[in-house]
């Protein structure tokens, strides 16, 4: 297990900059990108067991230290900024690991640009049957009323450290999700990812669906799921919203479901994240190389 320290650069693409973090290494590069609210650090205890592998987490628009435009957030706008990422940084067949929002990012970047992906994991996607999309989301999101200003990192974590789903996570991450989910405000400090901006990326979520772009992937992917969704309970978010059926919709596409876990599986098992990671790297033409 590594415990390398991250460098850390911003990239502009488009209208948005966009803050960058890199652990140095060698064969195809591992992109990671993070779900709604939270931020690239929240990877950093999968990255520990990826030691002497190259990789790199970003902070979506929105989140962390990147540009916060204002509303509204369309979600196709997170895969082309994975997209312009991939083109700053002359990545090709990267693996590219994403949950809940980052996941529906980077299965949309990999049709997009199919030369930047060679393999996907997508951790609990927010990818939903079809028949959700197309219906407007009514009223405001519950995530609006997050609290907003905090004391200090050490405050959060011992506010969420015994509440659900944050008690079934790995102590480290939520370490990392609080140490680096605050921005320094006056004499205290506030979330890096508002309360409005995740509320209005909730909002959004079922605007437009991706099963057509789905199709053309050609690269090996894995879907990850936690246990069942309840779609009459809006305000749970522990429980996997992904579409039960949605590895078959990627031509080389497998399925595996988690009922053991929540739909914060990098939160709860980093390990058992970066096992699989390495299992993709392992059927990648390179593998016979040494890296993987």
């Amino acid at each position: 297990m590594t415990t390398s320290k991250p460098f850390a650069r911003r990239v502009t693409v488009g209208p948005v900059s966009l803050m960058l973090y890199e652990w140095p290494g060698d064969g195809p590069p591992i992109l990671f990108a993070h779900g709604n609210s939270f931020h690239a650090r929240c990877w950093d205890q999968v990255v520990a067991h990826m030691p002497g592998h190259r990789c790199l987490a970003v902070d979506l628009r929105g989140h962390g230290l990147s540009d916060k435009p204002a509303p509204p957030y369309r979600w196709r706008s997170f895969a082309e900024d994975l997209v312009a990422l991939g083109h700053a940084l002359e990545l090709q067949g990267a693996v590219g690991v994403g949950h809940s929002l980052g996941g529906y990012a980077t299965a949309l970047a990999a049709a997009l640009a199919p030369d930047l992906f060679a393999a996907l994991l997508l951790v609990d996607p927010v990818i939903f049957p079809a028949s959700v999309y197309g219906h407007a989301f009514e009223g405001g999101h519950f995530a609006a009323r997050r609290r907003n200003e905090w004391t200090s990192p050490e405050a959060m974590v011992e506010r969420f450290r015994h509440r659900l789903p944050f008690n079934r996570w790995k102590p480290e991450v939520l370490h990392d999700y609080c140490q680096y989910g605050l921005l320094p405000a006056g004499a205290g400090y506030l979330l890096a990812c508002p309360p409005a901006i995740e509320a209005a990326i909730y909002t959004s979520a079922t605007e437009e669906p991706i099963y057509a772009e789905l199709a053309t992937i050609q690269v090996p992917t894995v879907v990850l799921r936690g246990h069942p969704h309840d779609l009459n309970a809006a305000t749970d978010l522990s429980a996997s919203p992904t579409a039960p059926d949605l590895a078959a919709h990627f031509p080389h596409g497998r399925d595996v479901q988690l009922l053991n876990h929540s739909h914060f599986i990098p939160m709860e098992t980093p390990t058992l994240v970066a096992g699989y990671i390495r299992d993709l790297l392992r059927t990648l033409p390179s593998a016979g190389t040494g890296w993987a």
